[in-house]
């Protein structure tokens, strides 16, 4: 019969103090059955379970471990575990785990409350919290709230019974604190994404590209609606695509190069893009707007590829058609598809951000599709969203600490 302790340590963090605990247990033969370890502003949290098959061994080990958590300045507690309670333990540790990452410009008790909150209300306990981004100087405080980025990560443990009631719950909380919510299984997938597929227009840039063009035409307000209304997914992306492009007959071509050297990149896109290729991802942009635009920020943020649609351009002037294959929602999907299958990775392994109703079809098939910014609709419909910070928020959904990147 083993008997079972579990023994928790907190005091001063010191260099060798594992060492000397470790060495204790080793010498009276103890078999660790679980190790926990946290250390905040040089305070250490320690936990482990044991076993012993000599209760005398048991008792001499305790005695000689209080000795030297004394020396160390470690208060040490000393609770014995039934083996019922090790046979749950075990059960609860086989459940499915998930990551619970919180963003916001300033995150305060009254966020982390309400999450904590949602969490329990679904039946999950929390395991482990760490702060993903950097440490906010005291002086920066006020300014934090409108330009800063905050994000802890939770690892909670418990059995998902009701998805959508989550996602509602998380979406309700979002709109109510100006936070962020993504909840994601932690598996295999979650730690080796390798490919990254945007959306251009209002993800990449702040604007869209086409609104743009029929403004310099002439037609801007005709343009804005139509595009507004596909965005919200009232229309059809195909026939509202080719009737907006069919408002631009006539355009000179030479405002195409203004155009785009006055693209607005959204906050954070650059940072997030050079930090995914310093990582080994692979970056594509999959558009419903124009090559011209695409490859113009493929140059200027190092993206890999880009799948757009071609504008027409015949005597200098724009025709009113595309070229080739409309870019639509389902065409976004195949091609993520496609270069996920050329890359020789799972659809699991993929990332896929837009905000508008034609990329859904995108987000919904990808390992982790982000709504960024989005309208309602596919907020709703995403599995993730983020709209309280900037597009490198979504390092933290890859557990990307700020001190991680270069």
């Amino acid at each position: 019969m083993h008997e079972i302790i579990l023994m928790s340590f907190l005091g001063p963090d010191q260099p060798n103090q594992f060492a000397r605990l470790m060495a204790v247990l080793a010498k009276y033969d103890l078999d660790i059955l679980d190790i926990g370890q946290a250390v905040i502003h040089d305070q250490l949290s320690l936990a482990l379970v044991v076993a012993s098959r000599d209760v005398t061994e048991t008792a001499l080990a305790m005695k000689e471990i209080l000795l030297v958590s004394h020396e160390l300045g470690l208060a040490v507690r000393f609770k014995p575990i039934t083996g019922t309670e090790y046979e749950n333990w075990v059960k609860e540790g086989g459940r499915t785990r998930h990551i619970v990452t919180v963003l916001a410009r300033h995150l305060t008790p009254e966020h982390l409350a309400a999450v904590a909150a949602v969490i329990a209300r679904h039946g999950f306990n929390i395991d482990r919290l760490q702060r993903l981004s950097g440490r906010i100087a005291l002086e920066k405080l006020p300014e934090a709230e409108f330009q800063g980025r905050a994000c802890v990560e939770i690892s909670v443990r418990g059995r998902l019974t009701d998805a959508q009631s989550l996602r509602a719950d998380c979406l309700k909380l979002s709109a109510n604190l100006s936070i962020d919510i993504a909840v994601q299984e932690d598996n295999v997938y979650r730690r080796n994404r390798r490919l990254v597929c945007f959306d251009m227009d209002s993800t990449l840039i702040e604007q869209e590209v086409i609104d743009e063009l029929a403004i310099a035409a002439g037609v801007g307000a005709q343009v804005a609606e139509i595009t507004e209304r596909a965005m919200q997914g009232e229309l059809d992306f195909a026939q509202s695509f080719k009737a907006r492009v069919a408002l631009l007959e006539g355009l000179d071509s030479a405002v195409l190069a203004g155009i785009a050297s006055n693209l607005r990149v959204t906050e954070g896109a650059a940072r997030l893009i050079s930090t995914l290729k310093s990582l080994g991802y692979r970056t594509a942009i999959l558009s419903g707007g124009f090559t011209y635009f695409a490859e113009y920020l493929q140059q200027k943020l190092g993206i890999d590829e880009v799948h757009a649609n071609q504008l027409d351009i015949k005597d200098g002037k724009v025709t009113g058609q595309v070229t080739g294959r409309i870019v639509d929602g389902a065409r976004k999907a195949e091609l993520l598809t496609e270069l996920a299958a050329r890359e020789g990775i799972r659809l699991e392994q993929v990332i896929a951000v837009g905000d508008g109703a034609n990329d859904l079809p995108m987000l919904s098939i990808a390992g982790l599709g982000v709504a960024f910014r989005a309208k309602p609709l596919v907020r709703q419909n995403a599995d993730q969203a983020i709209s309280s910070v900037g597009l490198d928020g979504i390092l933290y959904l890859l557990g990307v600490r700020d001190y991680d990147v270069l």
